[in-house]
């Protein structure tokens, strides 16, 4: 496993690169950009149809900057230098917890404060060059795709915070013994709880840009199977915890890979199993007993299914029905991995189930409503 990018590029070339950056992460940004380009793609396409259309917007031009505008810019400048000054003094801590240096008080004032009046300089002449005696308004054209930058960002914000917020549910009472912990922690991300977040504040300011919510859905479907099989990937190389039950089970063709049928996860990030003879530093565990790789499982049927799902996007003129489809198929191999998934189970009225396989069963009951919806109101909703 590549708890690190350093463990990877030593892994692939021998070389021995300290970087602060873990691999989840890493595999995490790029899922983000997967998306980035996938619902690009579709806004474009959706535009070249006439389904999507430009909206006019009023700007002013030739302000100064504010006074509260320079505080701003100042400080999240300071924030920016106070972090990555004293990680740059303190390299081989840094390297070693980045995480923990992140989410500490710890930093450099010097930096912060440097780095404070940098950014407030800049905004200030930056702001300064296309200054006019008399500001003015003008009417500018902003295309469906090029709100894209601005749903990122909410969308990775809401998305982180209720996948957080939906993990805790999930592990309730690890929460309330360690709430500090994993409150502060960049593990622990429920899937779902970003989905239903990140999704929400994506429709919320795609409909302030002209964009109809079905449409939206529409547009996001195949983008976001494409992005989970991505971060899935960071999943599996990182071993960050969701992988699946044992499997004793001896290899059903001989010429499966053993990591691709039971695979014991040594040097995992979250330190789970027993030690690794012969191995030092801090990730030197596996597990004593082979599981089911799930996240790869998901990596090679979510990539299949966003093939699909971009290969039919021609041929669905219904608003709504691309993403009950996704809706559909994505609650069904949820469910499916998670008959094989280590995970936290609820107890409800005799039945045992995890949470994701109830949203998944919801998903799937949502899907098939919001598809009937679509074909029968397909003239009404275009």
């Amino acid at each position: 496993m590549f708890p690190t990018v350093s463990h990877f590029l030593e892994y692939l070339f021998g070389i021995n690169l300290p970087l602060p950056f873990n691999t989840f992460g890493v595999f995490v940004a790029l899922a983000f950009v997967a998306g980035y380009w996938a619902f690009t793609q579709e806004l474009k396409r959706k535009e070249a149809l006439g389904i999507l259309h430009p909206i006019k917007k009023m700007i002013t031009i030739g302000k100064r900057a504010t006074t509260t505008e320079l505080i701003t810019n100042g400080i999240f400048g300071f924030v920016i230098g106070y972090k990555l000054v004293y990680a740059l003094v303190n390299y081989q801590m840094f390297v070693s917890d980045a995480q923990g240096i992140l989410m500490s008080a710890k930093g450099n004032v010097l930096g912060g404060l440097f780095f404070a009046g940098l950014f407030a300089y800049w905004d200030y002449k930056e702001k300064d060059k296309n200054k006019l005696d008399k500001p003015k308004e003008v009417q500018v054209t902003v295309h469906p795709y090029q709100i894209m930058s601005n749903l990122i960002v909410w969308a990775a914000i809401w998305g982180f915070l209720g996948a957080k917020f939906f993990d805790n549910l999930e592990y309730w009472d690890d929460f309330v013994q360690h709430p500090i912990e994993r409150l502060l922690s960049f593990s622990g991300l429920t899937f779902y709880g970003g989905l239903i977040c990140g999704g929400a504040a994506v429709l919320i300011i795609a409909k302030r840009n002209g964009i109809k919510p079905l449409h939206m859905l529409d547009v996001g479907g195949p983008g976001m199977m494409l992005a989970y099989a991505v971060g899935r990937i960071g999943c599996h190389l990182s071993g960050d915890g969701d992988w699946g039950i044992v499997n004793p089970n001896p290899k059903p063709f001989t010429w499966l890979p053993d990591w691709l049928w039971s695979y014991k996860y040594p040097n995992n990030v979250v330190g789970e199993g027993i030690p690794i003879p012969g191995c030092t530093g801090k990730f030197c565990n596996e597990l004593a007993q082979g599981v089911y790789p799930t996240p790869i499982y998901e990596v090679i049927v979510c990539l299949l299914l966003f093939a699909f799902l971009w290969s039919i996007r021609d041929n669905i003129k219904a608003p709504g029905l691309m993403f009950g489809i996704y809706m559909i198929l994505n609650g069904i191999e949820r469910f499916c991995v998670e008959l094989i998934r280590v995970n936290s189970k609820y107890h409800v009225f005799g039945l045992s189930f995890t949470q994701a396989e109830m949203i998944s069963l919801f998903l799937v009951i949502g899907g098939i409503a919001l598809s009937v919806y679509a074909l029968r109101n397909k003239n009404e909703l275009a």
